[in-house]
């Protein structure tokens, strides 16, 4: 079998999930919280209080555009306790340009875990065509425990927030210790809240959204792990799913772990496909006259640059870094040619362009992301920390089963990973805070339903690989598949393809689609396109991040 079968739910399969006092399609029906001491009456009426909730909308910040508005809910901590403590849960819109012509509301979501969202209705403006801006308020919020909506923290150095760590025997003791000390530091600064921090909340909270603003179903684009984000929706309240984009799609089945480790088994065939590249134009780069011989060639620096780190705008770059930034650059085969040219001259000590060379200046995992996020953002109230400490909420609390408890395995499975996929196993596989986390409050979900939806998804995709999407599409069987061959870049649409945007476009109008599964070519803008907004700075009209290069 592809995957191990999880055991029933806890009230969250289709039937249970919605408590008989709540299980109404009016517009205003409200998520239903989970079983606990609290009585189903008493839960009913508790989380009615919140459907009744009215926004005060207001514009989101000075410099920002003056139909973008902001506003905060509440929302409960523990839907199985929905009378007991309240989180803060901060939401944005854009309304409709042609109210007559509207449908509904779009969420979205810009991936994660611990990516702030409350900016995407500015990202979605520049993306959607005209008449989609008319048919949908644009709906965006920040999930729970992110940004401003009650954001967490585990007071973390800005050392120990470097999360994807290789193996080397000498270092795998103070690795674990590392990882202990993570989990420790999160459940002494915030043991009561992080628990809760899940994407089973967060799609709760979704819902709680939608039942606020009047809406009796709500349509979605999300991206990476927002497509997680959307299938877990789409299993839990299949029927108040409309119309749903799944871009750069996660596969639910290996929620987390295993998703970390698709970076490593999806970097192997890109990494092949770069030696094939390179070497058909060996004249040009002088790499080698064949893949083997390139191969080669990025094996022998990796080995010099482990002895002496070669430096870089005078920072030291190891084999380490060589390989975590290869990891990445070799989805786009030109991108990643010309970097390791200019890392060969810099190795000889030549002049090097330290633009191209900026793929391998550190190691991904470096810290910063949350850091960076928080710092943006202007607001001092969001923790240096926050999207670090948000993204092991998630990704340890979603699914604690999937990490095992014993040091030991991290150690045997990073060495066997190393030796499977050399490039990134070792960092993937090696031990994360996750084997020192408290057990989940709620088992992972089981995404196999039959709601309609359209995964999107490029064929080279460094952080979600062509195979996750598939998984996805399989899980969800009423879905369609629309695959871009030849497509580089983590996120697909827009990427002025018509082949794709209009695909897309086509849905997101008439709900209907397409008759069967969608194969696009790439073209090279597009794909120019996608690299484009995979590196982009910033969201759209905000000054957050978009994505961290160690996120979904």
């Amino acid at each position: 079998m592809r995957r191990r079968r999880l055991a029933p739910l806890l009230a969250v399969s289709i039937t249970a999930t919605l408590a008989p006092a709540l299980a109404t399609s009016t517009a205003t029906a409200a998520p239903a919280a989970t079983p606990s001491t609290t009585s189903s009456a008493a839960a009913t009426g508790a989380l009615n209080r919140y459907v009744k909730q009215k926004p005060q909308w207001k514009r989101c910040e000075a410099a920002a555009p003056a139909e973008f508005e902001c506003a905060t809910i509440k929302v409960p901590l523990d839907y199985r306790v929905p009378g007991g403590k309240q989180i803060d849960l901060a939401i944005s819109r854009i309304r409709s340009t042609a109210p007559d012509k509207r449908r509904g509301v779009l969420f979205s979501n810009p991936g994660g875990p611990g990516g702030e969202g409350l900016y995407m209705p500015l990202s979605m403006q520049e993306s959607l065509p005209k008449s989609a801006q008319q048919k949908y308020d644009l709906i965006g919020f920040d999930p729970r425990g992110v940004g401003r909506s009650s954001p967490v923290s585990c007071g973390l150095e800005p050392e120990e927030e470097n999360m994807l760590r290789p193996y080397k025997e000498e270092t795998f003791d103070k690795d674990v210790a590392w990882a202990r000390g993570v989990a420790n530091k999160c459940k002494e600064k915030a043991g009561d809240t992080l628990p809760h921090i899940t994407t089973r909340n967060t799609v709760r909270d979704m819902d709680l959204l939608r039942a606020v603003l009047g809406e009796k179903k709500i349509s979605y684009v999300g991206y990476s792990y927002g497509t997680y984000l959307g299938a877990v929706y789409t299993q839990l309240f299949p029927g108040r799913a409309d119309r749903f984009v799944l871009d750069s799609a996660v596969d639910p089945a290996r929620a987390w772990r295993g998703m970390i480790q698709w970076w490593a088994e999806g970097a192997e065939p890109a990494f092949d496909r770069w030696t094939e590249w390179a070497a058909e134009r060996s004249k040009k780069y002088g790499l080698g006259d064949t893949p083997k011989q390139v191969d080669r060639t990025f094996w022998d620096l990796v080995a010099q640059a482990d002895e002496k780190p070669i430096e870089v705008e005078g920072q030291p770059v190891t084999g380490d870094d060589i390989r975590s930034g290869m990891r990445g650059a070799v989805f786009t085969p030109k991108e990643a040619t010309e970097a390791f040219v200019e890392l060969k001259k810099a190795a000889a000590g030549l002049p090097a362009s330290a633009k191209k060379l900026a793929a391998f200046a550190g190691s991904e995992g470096t810290g910063t992301a949350g850091a960076a996020s928080g710092a943006a953002s202007g607001a001092a109230e969001i923790p240096s920390d926050n999207s670090t400490a948000s993204f092991w909420a998630v990704v340890c609390g979603d699914n604690s089963a999937a990490w095992s408890r014993d040091p030991e395995s991290y150690r045997q499975d990073a060495i066997k990973d190393k030796g499977r996929y050399p490039l990134y196993g070792d960092f993937a596989s090696s031990i994360k805070p996750c084997a020192f986390w408290d057990k989940s409050v709620e088992p992972a979900t089981e995404v196999n339903n039959k709601v309609g939806s359209l995964v999107v998804q490029n064929e080279w995709d460094s952080q979600t690989p062509l195979p996750s999407g598939q998984a996805l599409h399989a899980d969800l069987k009423g879905s369609k598949m629309v695959t871009v061959l030849g497509g580089e870049g983590h996120g697909v649409y827009p990427n002025g393809n018509p082949c794709t945007d209009g695909t897309v476009n086509d849905y997101l109008l008439t709900g209907k689609l397409p008759a069967k599964d969608v194969t696009c070519k790439a073209t090279a803008d597009s794909n120019a396109e996608a690299r484009k907004n995979q590196k982009r700075d910033v969201l759209p009209g905000s000054p957050l991040p978009e994505r961290a290069p160690d996120r979904f």
